[in-house]
């Protein structure tokens, strides 16, 4: 089984069963045993014993071989006495106090359970509407999206897994304005992505610069009117500046719905790759697509025999899911086993592309994503007839688009693109169908050790083409691309493109080409440069649209960093001369700027008088943002150390001279160290003070001392502070395997 040392390291964290000591009981083999196994028994009824052995085998090398991986509860829950193997699921808010808080109820049995949640608030009468019941008013939809925030954040607080949440308003809602801007803050709603439910009557109206009307969902009467025009614009500039909200086209969703006489589609799971009715569930898997290539006589080429064997299984395996999970609510168990929805992805693409010497910003590329993905669903739907064959239809087959159509399926849908960022570090590849998004990055650990990763594939063409050094690898993490290197064969720039390589246009038009032949929706993150513009946010909306995209996300990059910290231009505004005055002594107050989600910094390991303590400094494009300090085994006043890197970090929020607080700070001696020879600081004060100047001195460009480890990589993790990725419409640790949506 070729797994990498992280992929071990985010099993046995995450994955693998473990006693009541948190001892592991299994490793990577028991764990895929033990899966297929599980999943295997719900063809006892249809197969003999000996029959029954040999797929669960089938399944179980599928998996132990990479080629296919089911979604993470499923790794984690199968043959286990939680049972509950689906990612998300969807539930109704209905417009009454009973029904708000009976979904708050069953949100959190299910997060308890491990799986996401998404939910649509625009049944919720606006805030200000009359409630007959109690004389009230009601308070409309972004007050009970907070209460399901807070509920997610106590059930989180006492899990293992994050819950994760989608919620989506319809653009003609009265309280739309109020939900666009409901993550202006950082701080608030952390537990919910949120998406604009646009309609084809919106876009409309946005492109002829005209008004719409807002609807009251309990009354169902227009209440008033807003410009498109000017809502598109707040939509567009909250996603440049805070990379939320997305947007989902509802009237494209509801088009392609494969039971429309059960219902409309009002929201997605917390992705926004699958849109379910309500009480529905979704179970995904993904095709490792890197493992797809075989070498032929004029080179390597897509195998896709091997991938037509692996979607047949894949698919067997997913439909098994729906029969053995374990589910929540028994209201989703019904709905789940009516439609038997299952959703089969893929991962590892841009390898793939690499491989072939593709480039993923080519009109080559995009052609063979057609190819690929329509290849894999019609090999999915000849396995569902197959299936149905045997075990018959989904049950509400004659509800179903295909019973016009003479197409006796298993399934109501089989294929998803799913974000798949910690079962593509499993697999020890990119993530679903995003580009590459880095070929080389240093990460940093304690006792001022530093290891350059280099992408596998590239690191063996760097070889084969004898340009690989570490120096160069090093230049490379630095510099985040290949672009423009001339140590580097140009062609291979070409291949080896990062996500910030491709401009946004491309990243759209490869979700289009996958979306194409895709039953469901396909998750994918559209990575702006830090220097996009608000007008390239807009374009790719309307690009998305255009070319048949059911929703998008965007993250500009460092977007969520951003903080105003000096009067001056503002959104393209001088400042007023009240503004500029400048404010008296005596009336001056400082705050510090809230802390931003992404750092970047320095870790050092130092050697005090009572033993060590490691320091923590982060900054951001604005400067020097905060100290964290640790004490090791045998060291320190941890509650000093504490108190000194707290105040030291409030103060540089709120504007203080970094050299200031260095000043204060290096000099002071502690009792414990007069004594000790070869001890480099004085106390613990003193050693943060000197870390702070030497992380200044690396901003200001000036060479720091030996002892003073690299930068750290880029945007970090909450759980280890190492490099995060924004991709597949969520966020990835590939470090230990954070994951924002589970």
């Amino acid at each position: 089984m070729n797994l990498s040392d992280n992929a071990r390291k985010v099993l046995e964290k995450r994955y693998f069963a473990k006693d009541e000591a948190g001892r592991l009981l299994e490793d990577a083999d028991g764990m895929f045993r033990r899966v297929a196994q599980a999943v295997a028994q719900a063809d006892a009824p249809y197969a003999a014993a000996s029959e029954l052995q040999a797929i669960e085998q089938e399944f179980y090398e599928m998996m132990s071989s990479l080629e296919f991986l089911p979604n993470s509860p499923t790794l984690m829950n199968a043959g286990r006495p939680l049972g509950q193997l689906s990612a998300c699921f969807v539930l109704p808010v209905e417009d009454t106090m009973e029904g708000i808080f009976e979904t708050l109820k069953n949100a959190a049995l299910i997060h308890k359970s491990g799986g996401g949640t998404g939910f649509s608030f625009s049944r919720l009468r606006p805030k200000g509407a009359a409630v007959n019941s109690t004389g009230g008013v009601a308070s409309g939809p972004v007050s009970f999206m907070k209460v399901f925030n807070a509920a997610t954040e106590a059930v989180k607080q006492g899990g293992t897994r994050r819950g994760a949440n989608m919620g989506i308003l319809r653009v003609d809602h009265p309280d739309i304005m109020e939900f666009i801007t409901a993550k202006k803050d950082n701080a608030d709603i952390t537990n919910f992505n949120i998406s604009v439910g646009l309609t084809e009557e919106f876009m409309a109206a946005a492109a002829e610069n005209r008004d719409y009307a807002l609807v009251d969902p309990h009354c169902k009467a227009a209440v008033g009117k807003l410009n498109a025009r000017e809502v598109l614009d707040v939509i567009v500039d909250m996603a440049w500046s805070n990379g939320e909200p997305g947007i989902i086209f509802l009237d494209r969703l509801n088009q392609e719905n494969a039971t429309p006489e059960l219902g409309e589609f009002e929201s997605t799971n917390p992705c926004g790759e699958q849109p379910l009715l309500p009480y529905e569930s979704c179970n995904l898997g993904s095709i490792n697509l890197s493992l797809m290539v075989k070498n032929a006589g004029n080179g390597p080429e897509v195998d896709f025999e091997r991938m037509g064997a692996v979607v047949k299984k894949a698919v067997h395996f997913l439909d098994n899911v729906i029969d053995v999970n374990q589910y929540p609510l028994p209201e989703i168990e019904q709905t789940t086993k009516g439609t038997r929805k299952i959703g089969l992805g893929v991962m590892g693409w841009a390898d793939l592309l690499c491989q072939l010497n593709i480039p993923y910003n080519s009109p080559e590329a995009l052609a063979l994503a057609k190819q690929v993905m329509g290849f894999i669903r019609a090999e999915a739907r000849k396995t569902s007839m197959e299936l149905a064959e045997q075990k018959g239809v989904f049950p509400h087959f004659e509800k179903s688009v295909y019973q016009q159509q003479g197409m006796r399926l298993r399934n109501a849908t089989t294929t998803t693109i799913a974000p798949t960022g910690t079962l593509s570090i499993i697999a020890g590849v990119s993530s679903g169908i995003e580009p590459l998004f880095a070929l080389s990055y240093i990460r940093n650990v304690m006792d001022n050790e530093e290891l350059v990763e280099t992408n596998p594939l590239f690191r063996q063409v760097a070889l084969q083409n004898g340009f690989y050094t570490e120096e160069l690898m090093r230049t490379i993490a630095a510099k985040g691309t290949i672009k423009g290197m001339a140590e580097i064969p140009e062609a291979l720039q070409g291949v080896f493109v990062t996500a910030h390589d491709i401009s946004p246009e491309w990243h759209v038009r490869m979700q289009a080409a996958f979306q194409k032949y895709t039953d469901n929706a396909v998750s994918k993150t559209v990575n702006l440069s830090s220097r996009a513009t608000r007008e390239d946010v807009k374009a790719v909306f309307d690009l998305a649209q255009a070319t048949g995209c059911k929703g998008v996300t965007i993250y500009r990059d460092g977007s969520r960093d951003l903080q105003v910290l000096n009067i001056g231009k503002v959104n393209g505004k001088e400042p007023s001369a009240r503004d500029s005055a400048p404010a008296q002594p005596s009336q001056a107050v400082f705050a510090p700027r809230p802390r931003p989600e992404v750092t970047t910094g320095f870790t050092e390991k130092v050697k005090i008088g009572c033993g060590t303590i490691f320091i923590t400094v982060n900054y951001d494009q604005h400067g020097i943002c905060e100290v964290f300090t640790n004490t090791g085994r045998a060291g320190g006043c941890p509650s000093q150390s504490e108190a000194t890197a707290r105040l030291v970090s409030i103060a540089l929020r709120s504007g203080m001279d970094a050299n200031a607080i260095i000043d204060q700070l290096k000099g002071i001696r502690c009792h414990s160290t007069i004594r000790q020879k070869d001890l480099k600081v004085l106390s613990c004060p003193d050693a943060i003070g000197k870390v702070i100047e030497r992380v200044l001195k690396f901003q200001n460009g000036e060479r720091a001392d030996n002892n003073a480890v690299s930068p750290a990589v880029i945007e970090a993790c909450p759980e280890c502070g190492r490099a995060v990725e924004h991709e597949g419409g969520c966020v990835i640790c590939r470090s230990c395997g954070f994951s924002k949506c589970s």
